[in-house]
């Protein structure tokens, strides 16, 4: 029972811990007849099955712990020191139940697996059977053996022997010829031929590895695993090659030999890093060339300076023919690019041929992948080789000043870079951003220069000119110049004509394509001169002169008026006279309506006007060339013509009378324009400044002195109209200068940047448009002194205006005014010889005399100290017989300031209400003239108390302006 004991707590710990069913059935075998009886007895025994698993649950896990247990030592350990025998007899019943449970446990176990047991029992029998019937078998097969071995003769085996050795030497022999073919093919590669060289090798690499175990072979091998690599070198130098002069053929075996080697995603790596070196060797050696040819026999190791160095030493005198030989090598690399991008687009649209690798054949899917690498590459590498070319002519560009180069020289320079830019935009599809700042920067240096010079002479020229007509033709236009030849062009005049016709050709042939099979775009030609020459100038300010003849005089004779006039209307261009004649008013009018009828229309300006004209047309070339600058030029270009219109102003037009005038001679916005001007460009300082209060401030390095009129232009001389030659010539080239700066809106429009546009909106509407309303002020001054209005007030003193009978007869101071206006008209005719005076001059002049003829008269009339009702109407005859004479030697309709006179004389009627309400309504009349009214009406219609109330009211009107 104790072995059963100890079985089933082994057993029971397993069980606890894993759960699994133990194949029990074999321990039937280790039990007595007797024993196995008890088992069964105990199985038998009726036992709670709860109550069974709840004992075998309370046995301690030590007993379950392994074979090594020792249970009697541990239970004997456990004993209390002092012992209790009825709790001893407890624990032992205790125990003894544990061990029933156990064993019935087992027992059960042990005989629900009999059966199995029986049934294994009967396959190992089964298997020594077996095993005794093999032992058999082998014992008679080593017999047979045996035999077998007694049957064969060693003369046979060595016959077999024999014939393996046979075989093995023509084995080696076969492998001997191949060695020595492998040897003479090595040493006969040939040359050039990279694809078949590589071919070769490949093959007898391969040929090769088949033979290895000879030492022979190893040597030979090695020497061709060499020969390869020194193909490689070579098909590298070869490929470089490429970058400057491309060659189709020459690509072809380069791209297949890398084909065979399987390189070809290397290939193209290496053939990038080889662009990159071409552009940088060829700028290198070509400004090198330059440098050491302007040293001459200079000690200085220019080689082993830097390129960005190198480009400091770059002469002034070289500097544009080593520009153009560095573009022209830079296009050439840039031209190699695009043939092997259109080589490798063509190569891809064929049908291809397998590619091999020395391997074997690649995969379609590997050749695909190779494409589109290489396809990707070459996309990318277009931009990095535009960056490398840009970087490069940038160090060149800011490598010398230009600020002081030739005007012609630095347009050529920004032609050049401008078409390098149009290469990059075919190239790339760039915008040349670093191009654009390093040609903006050098731009803004030399223009601020230029810009400078050129207002010093401007400047110059003004203070030199006499005013004089400058003689061009009469259908003259800005669009004959050379400077403005650009307009009409894509390109600039500096490119050949036919580059220039084939730029004005909408449909223009790419650059690329167009030089695909050789030339260069950088090789410019200048235009012939007889193509730049200016046919603009008349032989003598007018194209005819068998009409040089003035026909502006007197007209109520005939005498004067030459005969094509007295006759019928004839044809300008045929000289045929029409069958309708014209009537002698209609001629009048025509002759009237310009002075100089007979000389055609031609535009008047001065060499000045022609000059500032031309520097115009400069500025907009460098605009159109470099548009990131196009405000700069802008601006500038509007500093030249606020300066000449300042010079204008200040030179004829500039009088401390004009306010004391009231005649508003000068509009606020043209007094706007002009303080402007002398704020923003006139260095005042610059004619007071002493010896020792020499600005230097930036702003006054921004502003020009105010320009003096020259000596030799005399405007005091009553002989020639107070200099109105002079004047019409200034003022009428200005006029004509802004017509210019109108015309050319629309292009200036288009290149100014979107933020700066309202500058421009501003200086037309504020500068240009000003320009004829110059004229008032200018011509006013001749109207001024033409006339003698001073004896007309001294004749109108002497008039006795208190008669008491109406008088149908004028006064004389009316005929002496009249005599005035005819010799004004005849010396506006002298003048009109010499110079041609425009509708709108002759209409100033005459309003301007006109008008301050009438304030005279009004001036004189307020001088009257009694006036009756006879004496206003013989003042209203008077000038009824003024207005009637004037008609007839001016078209003006209406009269100026005719109702300002007619008003004053009618006044004199008013009664004392309807005077008060006058006064109030009529401010341009002087104090001093409503005064004079007021006392004349005294004692008529007004006594003292309504004077005193009618002068109240003016000295109200008078004190806000005091």
């Amino acid at each position: 029972m104790v072995y059963i004991y100890s079985f089933s707590r082994r057993f029971c710990s397993k069980r606890r811990t894993s759960q699994q069913k133990y194949n029990l059935s074999w321990l039937t075998s280790f039990f007595s007849p007797l024993q196995q009886e008890e088992l069964r007895e105990l199985r038998e025994q009726p036992v709670d099955p709860q109550a069974e698993q709840e004992i075998i649950n309370s046995i301690e896990e030590v007993y379950f712990s392994g074979d090594s247990f020792d249970m009697v030592r541990h239970e004997l350990e456990k004993l209390p020191p002092e012992l209790n025998l009825q709790e001893l007899e407890e624990y032992r019943d205790k125990l003894k139940r544990q061990q029933a449970a156990v064993s019935k446990k087992v027992a059960d176990l042990i005989l629900e697996k009999q059966p199995s047991y029986v049934k294994e029992l009967e396959r190992v029998t089964s298997l020594q059977t077996n095993l005794q019937l093999a032992a058999v078998i082998c014992t008679n097969a080593r017999r047979c053996l045996s035999f077998a071995k007694e049957g064969f003769t060693e003369a046979s085996l060595g016959l077999l022997a024999n014939q393996r050795r046979r075989q093995l030497l023509t084995g080696l022999l076969k492998s001997l010829r191949t060695i020595k073919t492998l040897v003479t093919t090595w040493l006969s590669l040939p040359e050039e031929d990279y694809p078949g060289a590589i071919q070769l090798c490949l093959e007898c690499q391969k040929a090769a590895s088949t033979f290895k175990h000879y030492s022979c072979i190893s040597e030979l091998n090695s020497k061709l695993q060499d020969t390869l690599e020194q193909i490689e070198e070579q098909l590298d130098v070869a490929l470089s090659k490429t970058c400057k002069h491309f060659d189709v053929a020459h690509y072809n075996k380069v791209q297949l030999a890398y084909s065979l080697l399987g390189k070809t995603q290397t290939a193209m790596d290496q053939l990038h890093m080889h662009f990159t070196q071409a552009i940088h060797n060829t700028v290198f050696q070509v400004v090198l060339g330059y440098v050491e040819l302007c040293a001459g026999n200079a000690d200085t190791k220019f080689q082993k300076m830097q390129y960005k160095d190198l480009c400091t030493h770059i002469t002034p005198d070289s500097y544009i023919p080593c520009l153009t030989d560095l573009c022209k090598a830079l296009w050439e690399v840039m031209l190699s690019y695009h043939r092997t991008m259109q080589w490798h687009e063509d190569h891809d649209n064929e049908e291809g041929v397998p590619v091999t690798d020395g391997n074997g054949t690649l995969g379609a899917d590997e050749s695909v992948f190779d494409r589109s690498y290489v396809k990707k590459k070459l996309e990318h590498g277009l931009t990095r080789i535009w960056q490398d070319v840009q970087l490069k002519v940038k160090a060149y560009l800011l490598g010398t000043d230009m600020s002081n180069f030739k005007y012609d020289d630095f347009i050529f320079v920004l032609d050049i870079i401008s078409r390098l830019m149009q290469v990059g935009e075919e190239f790339c599809s760039s915008r040349s951003e670093v191009l654009q700042e390093s040609v903006k920067k050098q731009s803004v240096n030399y223009f601020k220069n230029y810009h400078r010079t050129r207002l010093e002479e401007l400047r110059m020229f003004l203070e030199n000119e006499t005013w004089e007509l400058c003689p061009v033709k009469s259908n003259f236009n800005i669009m004959q110049l050379h400077e403005f030849k650009f307009m009409g062009q894509s390109r600039s005049p500096s490119v050949s004509p036919s580059r220039q016709a084939s730029a004005a050709n909408p449909a223009e042939v790419p650059l690329f394509k167009q030089y695909y099979q050789g030339g260069n775009p950088f090789e410019m030609h200048i235009d012939n001169k007889e193509e730049e020459t200016e046919d603009v100038l008349a032989s003598n300010g007018y194209e005819s002169d068998e009409l040089d003849k003035s026909i502006y005089q007197d007209y109520d004779s005939d005498s004067d008026v030459p005969e094509e006039l007295k006759r019928d209307y004839v044809d300008e261009q045929t000289g045929d006279v029409p069958v309708k004649s014209v009537s002698r008013e209609t001629i009048r009018s025509r002759k009237k309506s310009d002075y100089g009828l007979n000389k055609l229309n031609a535009p008047i300006l001065t060499n000045t006007t022609l000059n500032v004209i031309r520097l115009v047309g400069k500025y907009m070339q460098m605009m159109n060339i470099l548009k990131p600058i196009a405000f700069d030029v802008i601006h500038c270009m509007s500093q030249l013509f606020d300066y000449y219109l300042y010079a204008v102003y200040t030179f004829f037009g500039r009088n401390d009378m004009y306010e004391s005038s009231g005649l508003g001679l000068i509009s606020s916005r043209l007094r706007t324009t002009l303080n402007r001007i002398q704020e923003s460009l006139i260095d005042m300082e610059a004619a007071t400044e002493s010896a020792g209060a020499h600005g230097t401030s930036e702003e006054r390095k921004e502003k020009v002195p105010s320009p003096h009129l020259s000596q030799l232009v005399v405007l005091t001389a009553s002989g020639t109209l107070y200099g109105l030659a002079e004047r019409v010539v200034a003022t009428e080239s200005l006029v004509f200068l802004a017509e210019q700066f109108e015309f050319l809106q629309s292009h200036l429009d288009t290149v100014m940047p979107a933020a700066k546009k309202p500058f421009l909106q501003q200086f037309y509407s504020q500068t240009v448009s000003t320009a004829s309303e110059l004229r008032k002020p200018i011509y006013w001054i001749v109207a001024a002194k033409a006339i003698d209005y001073e004896q007309m007030l001294l004749l109108m003193t002497g008039v006795k205006w208190d008669i008491k009978e109406i008088m149908s007869q004028h006064n004389i101071y009316v005929d002496v005014l009249l005599k005035e206006f005819e010799q004004f008209n005849k010396r506006l005719g002298d003048v009109s010889k010499h110079v041609r005076i425009p509708l709108p001059v002759a209409n100033v002049l005459w309003e301007h005399c006109i008008r301050l003829a009438n304030r005279t008269l009004v001036e004189g009339y307020a001088n009257v100290k009694k006036c009756s009702n006879e004496g206003r109407a013989l003042m209203q005859l008077d000038f009824q017989q003024f207005l009637m004479k004037l008609e007839k030697l001016t078209d003006i309709r209406p009269i100026p300031d005719k109702e300002f006179v007619e008003t004053y004389i009618k006044a004199y009627y008013l009664t004392e209400n309807d005077m008060e309400q006058f006064i109030k309504n009529h401010r341009e009349y002087s104090m001093k003239q409503l005064t004079n009214l007021v006392n004349v009406c005294l004692g008529s219609h007004i006594n003292k108390k309504a004077r005193q109330k009618l002068l109240a009211a003016i000295d109200d009107i008078d004190r806000p302006k005091r």
